[in-house]
């Protein structure tokens, strides 16, 4: 990856976590692609994802039970279409990753299934707990390896390029579809940039620009997102006449870890789906009462329940333990978890954890078709950025690495 004065490209990918590194490996072979990145490559919420991806695997499982998880998760409001797609494409998906040098855990010689809230059997594909920093530390190499790909870090995004806007002289009154805009309306021609180190502006051309610039969730206090998470691609596209969907339904994971000394660590669902339960002060269980599935339940559910118990009993927070697992089973599933709260003075293998729930995922944003197009010609939106239907009202645990993936595909 040369440094390079070029302005002029084929694609421009705007994010390096998972959405916007497989895009760019996908494309590179047969396009010249500029990656940018806000801060550096690592900089992403994917890098900090726990628990996994959602995949079909195992003979006793079945894509319908994956499909009908994904709806009862959303509340009814997932896209069918949308969300078919998504789970059909999974197992290959999991294949592509494997291909790329990803390493997931593994035992007996086969994929380790480990289960999380919402999902009625055992079908995450995860790395131990840190599965986001294995996948994204493996197609990092490969975009060192790849040819094609320029690299802008510390370069933010300010706005999309595009022609003046033409209405179509028919059917003007009906809403653009989500396939590449209106024929012979304006097109994104590519962006503006803020080159951070220099101060200048600078301006980046291609007939294809993909956003994958993740979330907002900053716009809340309390964010298991990285600062990084400010809503700039939804923002852009909205500002260049986009759709956006479902921008009311934002994700509060449900165990945060609740400590001073660490703001946006996330306790992994895969936590409670191995035995893990949530506890009042005094020792008491307290999901049973609120869903049948207790501590598996979705996690709007789960959220919903600990806030309900914080104000009641006007507490800071709630406690999740594992304890009952053993020392050795927690070491060896939770080693990433097990390590930062010991650094905090917190040893889990004897004690339960402080948590707390916060602003995790933003189920909506531009709207998109299954191949990621939006209704602006010639710009593209994938990951958390978009919204092409498949979360609902609330995202089923790993689904969102797993849409990261195939939707990246489809769109290259």
């Amino acid at each position: 990856m040369p440094a390079t004065t070029t302005t002029e490209f084929d694609v421009l990918v705007v994010g390096s976590g998972l959405a916007g590194l497989c895009a760019a490996l996908l494309l590179a072979p047969q396009r010249r692609v500029a990656l940018l990145t806000k801060q550096t490559l690592i900089d992403s919420a994917s890098i900090w994802a726990q628990g996994g991806i959602a995949a079909v695997m195992d003979p006793g499982d079945s894509l319908e039970a994956h499909v009908q998880d994904t709806l009862a998760a959303g509340a009814g409001l997932c896209d069918l279409e949308a969300t078919r797609f998504v789970v059909e494409h999974a197992p290959e998906a999991i294949a592509w990753l494997q291909s790329q040098g990803v390493q997931f855990s593994e035992e007996a010689g086969r994929l380790h299934l480990t289960r999380e809230g919402g999902h009625s059997a055992r079908r995450i594909v995860h790395a131990t707990d840190a599965t986001g920093a294995a996948v994204q530390t493996a197609l990092l190499e490969r975009l060192r390896e790849t040819a094609g790909i320029t690299v802008f870090e510390r370069h933010m995004l300010v706005d999309l390029i595009t022609t003046p806007m033409e209405m179509p002289t028919e059917a003007a009154e009906d809403p653009a579809p989500a396939t590449g805009g209106w024929p012979g309306a304006r097109r994104c021609l590519g962006l503006q940039a803020l080159d951070e180190t220099s101060g200048k502006l600078i301006s980046l051309k291609a007939s294809h620009t993909v956003m994958a610039t993740g979330g907002a969730g900053q716009v809340y206090r309390h964010t298991t997102n990285p600062p990084t998470a400010t809503g700039d691609g939804m923002a852009a596209a909205w500002r260049a006449g986009c759709r956006v969907m479902n921008m009311e339904f934002i994700q509060f994971h449900p165990t945060c870890l609740y400590h001073p000394g660490a703001r946006n660590f996330l306790i992994s669902e895969a936590l409670r789906g191995e035995g893990g339960r949530l506890l009042l002060p005094d020792g008491s269980r307290f999901m049973p009462a609120y869903d049948p599935r207790a501590e598996l339940a979705p996690r709007d559910i789960v959220a919903r329940a600990i806030d309900a118990e914080m104000k009641r009993g006007g507490l800071a927070c709630v406690y999740l333990d594992i304890t009952h697992r053993g020392a050795d089973f927690i070491r060896a599933h939770f080693p990433t978890i097990h390590a930062r709260c010991l650094q905090l003075g917190i040893d889990i293998t004897c004690e339960p954890i402080p948590v707390v729930p916060a602003a995790h995922y933003a189920c909506g944003g531009v709207l998109t078709d299954l191949s990621g197009r939006t209704d602006l010609a010639g710009l593209y939106a994938i990951g958390e950025t978009a919204c092409p239907g498949l979360q609902g009202a609330n995202r089923l645990a790993s689904n969102s690495l797993l849409e990261c993936v195939v939707l990246a595909r489809s769109a290259a």
